[in-house]
């Protein structure tokens, strides 16, 4: 993360926020004010990051991938990149409230963690997801499960085998690994796929619950047992707010902080947010149109919140070619509502 955020000044991309900054909500409305990096360094005393990846430019500063040849170049991945366990992590007792975790807006239900990867392990499967997380008192939080996801499927496991899902959860790790996280990968290739983002290469280091991390500025391990409780409101995607679910309670036995660590915060709805959910199903997109045609580019837009609109550029070869690239994007990515081919001389990032 300190590597890219020197990155991101180094091309104009950063903003350094020197005045003190307050955790509730000051922070969250001036990230949602630019879609440049905000440095915070001193928000409730601690240092933090937002809008990491608020836009494409900063996603291609992130991946190493010219802006253009994000999607092309990411439609052929291999999930090939080797992780190198590199010995264990030090834990010291967890304390949430040593972390400048951000309440964004007016009616939600608490202070969220929102850029916190939860990775898993649990009878030789593996994973890593982002899971917005209600802090709970300085312990435990309560963890957004989408019912089907992998991490909800292994926690149902662990509970029908009379055992808790083992978990750890990083927060201020470099933005590849971080979108790696959020992509729909085969089954445990999460880290092998962020490693191929970084050049072929990750190091790990284990947690005491055996639980696999790369390096983060804050490493939190637990468990996910049965315990449920309220989750919500949280304003998402669309800039709406969520209903209150009952969702399950993950109980922290550990903590890990950098020294002078740096938090990083993504705003609910903000570009970031959108970046990060619409990015990762370009390539799948992209993939299923080559199948019925000569695709160029895939773009899920900002005004479909980065996820439910897609533009989608070709070389068209027959008159159907169109209408086939249509069909093709919404068996891929099944929450599109609205789709738009464009021919070789239209840019479909740019609305104008």
């Amino acid at each position: 993360m300190r590597e890219f955020i020197e990155t991101m000044r180094k091309h104009g991309r950063l903003i350094d926020v020197h005045e003190p900054c307050s955790t509730d909500m000051q922070a969250a409305k001036m990230a949602s004010t630019t879609d440049k990096m905000l440095f915070f360094h001193n928000v409730n005393g601690a240092r933090a990051v937002m809008n990491v990846t608020a836009n494409r430019q900063a996603l291609s500063l992130a991946l190493g991938i010219g802006e253009h040849e994000i999607v092309p170049k990411l439609a052929k991945a291999t999930y090939e990149g080797k992780v190198v366990k590199d010995g264990k992590i030090t834990m010291k007792s967890p304390d949430l409230s040593r972390i400048p975790v951000m309440h964004h807006f007016p009616k939600d239900a608490g202070k969220y963690i929102t850029a916190g990867i939860v990775f898993s392990t649990f009878g030789g499967m593996e994973n890593a997801s982002i899971h917005r997380m209600l802090v709970l008192d300085k312990r435990r939080v309560a963890a957004r499960l989408v019912e089907g996801r992998h991490t909800h499927v292994m926690l149902g496991t662990a509970l029908a085998e009379g055992k808790r899902l083992p978990i750890a959860v990083t927060i201020g790790t470099h933005p590849a690994v971080t979108f790696a996280s959020c992509t729909r990968v085969p089954e445990g290739m999460e880290l092998s796929y962020a490693a191929e983002l970084l050049g072929g290469e990750i190091t790990v280091k284990r947690c005491n619950n055996g639980v696999l991390v790369p390096d983060a500025e804050i490493v939190l391990e637990g468990y996910i047992g049965a315990e449920r409780t309220d989750e919500g409101p949280f304003v998402d995607i669309t800039g709406t707010y969520d209903p209150v679910r009952c969702e399950p309670v993950i109980e922290f036995t550990g903590m890990h902080l950098k020294r002078d660590f740096i938090y990083h915060g993504i705003l609910p709805g903000g570009n970031e947010h959108k970046v990060l959910m619409g990015a990762p199903y370009e390539p799948k997109i992209y993939r299923a149109v080559a199948g019925v045609t000569q695709v160029r580019n895939v773009v899920l837009t900002r005004g479909g919140c980065g996820y439910l609109h897609a533009v989608i550029q070709i070389k068209k070869s027959t008159q159907g070619d169109a209408k086939n690239a249509i069909m093709a994007a919404f068996a891929a990515h099944t929450s599109l509502k609205h789709v738009i081919v464009v021919d070789e001389d239209i840019n479909p990032a740019d609305p104008e």
